[in-house]
């Protein structure tokens, strides 16, 4: 792990800076990037290509930390007749605060209705992802699948859960007002 951590650290953080822009954040996002390498310290040795899994791993770690913003910004709400990524992100997260939760309760509840009319195997990976905010690993790790398949149930979980919104009168409705 220490060879590891020394032959690749300066490419880590370079990589983490060009992706915020800030020293600060390069530097938190580099301390988490290493922790996920640490626990999945395991795997190392059935890695192919050393750089590009840890390349990966920044870029994911990167997003998610992304996302996490993104469901902590006050200005979420601005969502099209698209219905993406966006709409789901209004299910509170397991972290969420009182004002939050309380902001978007109305729709939390219309679209937990409709996730749990999913098939298991989407509704458990769209709730991973979305609400306990598993990274793609993590679920692929916990699912005993590969990434490739994770990142394929979420696509498809994302567009039966648009197509059942949109069919419902009430939530139809409610989404397009938004």
């Amino acid at each position: 792990m220490e060879t590891l951590y020394t032959e690749y650290n300066r490419y880590i953080y370079h990589l983490c800076l060009k992706l915020t822009r800030n020293k600060a954040e390069a530097e938190d996002l580099m301390q988490e990037v290493w922790l996920k390498v640490v626990r999945y310290e395991s795997s190392i040795a059935e890695v192919d290509h050393v750089k590009a899994w840890l390349t990966t791993i920044c870029m994911n770690t990167f997003r998610d930390r992304y996302r996490k913003n993104v469901r902590r910004s006050k200005h979420l709400v601005q969502q099209p007749e698209g219905l993406d990524v966006s709409l789901l992100d209004l299910i509170p997260s397991d972290s969420a605060g009182v004002s939050e939760i309380l902001e978007t309760q109305d729709v939390s509840v219309m679209i937990r209705h409709k996730i749990a009319e999913l098939d298991s195997i989407y509704r458990t990976t769209i709730l991973y992802f979305y609400v306990h905010q598993y990274s793609l690993i993590e679920i692929a790790d916990v699912m005993k699948v590969s990434i490739g398949t994770v990142k394929s149930r979420l696509f498809r979980g994302k567009q039966r859960l648009k197509d059942m919104l949109m069919d419902d009168d009430r939530t139809r409705e409610y989404v397009v007002a938004m």
